[in-house]
């Protein structure tokens, strides 16, 4: 792995990577991240009666949907065709919150770890509008990088 900073030129500048000579191949990412709040906001997740309507589902659609979008969010990010994108809630009682798992797969010049944080963190996001009306202390945190495979970089597993 290379010790210098791949998104910005010998000048300094910031430059989006030319990866039009490297091969295609399979890669896929997965993230986590969690929400934490008070035990009576998780209670009224859990037992599915938070004004907006079905949190877990809504969050779920919502970090599908910031993968699909995220280079339009990150601006040096290459727009990527998405094979599979699995977006996963879990009540944790422990925390209490929410356990947010996104899995992401393409096949591809680049890999997909853009996509895997951007839809944790759009579902973390999701799950903090549909429930401020009766939390706004609510924490998202630990939104980071579990695995990725695929690539000239090889395979990173960090959990």
């Amino acid at each position: 792995m290379t010790e210098k900073l791949s998104h910005v030129d010998e000048t300094g500048r910031a430059r989006m990577i030319d990866v039009s000579e490297k091969p295609e191949t399979e890669r896929r990412a997965v993230a986590r991240g969690e929400v934490v709040m008070r035990q009576k906001t998780f209670e009224l997740i859990r037992d599915g009666v938070i004004k907006k309507g079905d949190v877990l589902t809504v969050a779920q659609i919502a970090g599908i949907m910031g993968a699909k979008h995220t280079s339009e969010l990150i601006p040096l990010c290459h727009p990527l065709p998405l094979l599979d994108i699995k977006v996963e809630l879990a009540l944790d009682a422990q925390l209490p919150g929410l356990q947010i798992t996104a899995m992401i797969k393409t096949i591809g010049k680049t890999g997909v770890e853009m996509e895997a944080l951007t839809a944790v963190a759009v579902a973390a996001l999701t799950i903090y509008d549909m429930a401020k009306a009766v939390e706004r202390t609510m924490r998202i945190q630990n939104i980071r990088l579990v695995e990725k495979t695929g690539g000239q970089s090889g395979d990173v597993i960090n959990e």
